[in-house]
């Protein structure tokens, strides 16, 4: 952890506000005191911070985060404000200018945005300021949000190529059992998913203020080690510790290779728009032998998509084996059921001699 140069860093909500709402400025600074230090070691920080809509229930009079997402992202518009002017004051002691980057989901599967938003970040980095990235709540919908940032950090450390991502919350670490239970103990490392299954996740934070807890930490986490990138997560107190390496919270280990950023974000920030049903020869095709799937082995079409959009790949029983961004519109579909691409070349053009979905833009969810 101490050699990691590039480094993303998640706060939670919890870690910023008070339960009644409202941003607590010595929290904000206590944080922003660990990271200008590390910053001046000669490391890159990218902060992925929640907490606008936290910081604008009070202003709004709201006592509570609002369930509906008219009122979220009312309050969102004024709680951004708000948080990234509390950043900049706090980092303006020591004489960081900040940059603001707003991400939505449809940035991240959307080519241009995804080009655009790596180079944004980059380019910050290279001219000494300092990027806090958060979800657009404002105009962020139900389709296209990631709802939770702690997802949202991991696609973040990927797209960074980061070499540490460090989640930080209300909680230090990962334990066995209820934290607040005296024969409970902390997980020091976890290697793989197999370390945690026997393990009860809570899935509520303290506060109450956010919409993450330790199950969506514990699944950014898995995300980004499969990525490649290996994971911290531990409390906000604890901050200094985890950016200088120290033992503290709960260490997962990369368990997989960095692959295509696509690729990630339609395996874990993606919202399928329909389905297809799969023969089981496609089945075999898809999953073991990493083929693409062509209309001969499409049994079945559910929803409405169009070409461009993903889908699931579901068996015969109904249970989604793969995702994939689909070539064909949903009503195009019906009428390629179960024929050959020659066949459908010869009746309907040379545009129908393709896959229905290409191997390059499909990822596996169930081996």
């Amino acid at each position: 952890m101490g050699e990691a140069r590039r480094i993303v860093v998640k706060v939670g909500s919890s870690s910023l506000t008070t339960a009644a709402g409202g941003l607590d400025a010595d929290r904000v600074d206590a944080l922003v005191d660990v990271l200008a230090k590390v910053r001046g070691t000669d490391k890159e920080i990218v902060l992925v911070s929640s907490g606008a809509i936290a910081a604008g229930l009070a202003p709004l009079g709201l006592r509570r985060r609002p369930s509906d997402l008219a009122r979220q992202q009312a309050a969102a518009s004024v709680g951004q404000g708000l948080l990234v002017a509390r950043y900049t004051a706090s980092f303006a002691r020591y004489g960081v200018r900040v940059g603001q980057v707003l991400l939505t989901s449809d940035d991240m599967s959307r080519r241009a945005h995804h080009r655009n938003a790596s180079r944004t970040l980059d380019k910050l980095l290279a001219m000494g300021a300092f990027p806090i990235v958060n979800e657009n709540d404002t105009v962020a919908t139900d389709e296209i949000r990631f709802g939770d940032n702690d997802r949202l950090a991991a696609l973040v450390a990927h797209l960074v190529r980061a070499d540490l991502l460090v989640l930080l919350s209300d909680v230090d670490g990962v334990y066995d059992g209820d934290p607040s239970r005296p024969d409970t103990s902390r997980i020091a490392e976890v290697r793989e998913a197999a370390d945690l299954a026997d393990v009860e996740i809570g899935s509520t934070g303290k506060a109450g203020v956010g919409t993450g807890g330790m199950v969506t930490k514990v699944e950014a986490a898995r995300i980004a080690a499969a990525a490649g990138i290996p994971v911290v997560l531990t409390s906000a107190v604890h901050a200094a510790d985890a950016l200088a390496g120290g033992d503290t919270g709960t260490y997962f280990h990369a368990t997989g290779r960095r692959s295509a950023d696509r690729l990630l974000w339609l395996q874990h920030a993606s919202t399928p728009q329909g389905a297809l049903v799969l023969d089981d020869g496609a089945v075999r095709a898809v999953v073991e032998g990493r083929k693409s799937l062509l209309p001969a082995g499409i049994a079945g079409v559910e929803g409405e998509f169009a070409a461009g959009e993903p889908v699931e790949l579901r068996d015969g029983a109904g249970r989604a084996v793969a995702r994939g961004l689909v070539n064909f519109d949903a009503r195009e579909i019906p009428r390629l059921l179960g024929r050959s691409t020659r066949e459908l070349a010869r009746e309907l053009g040379p545009a129908y001699e393709r896959e229905v979905v290409h191997r390059d833009d499909l990822v596996i969810l169930h081996p």
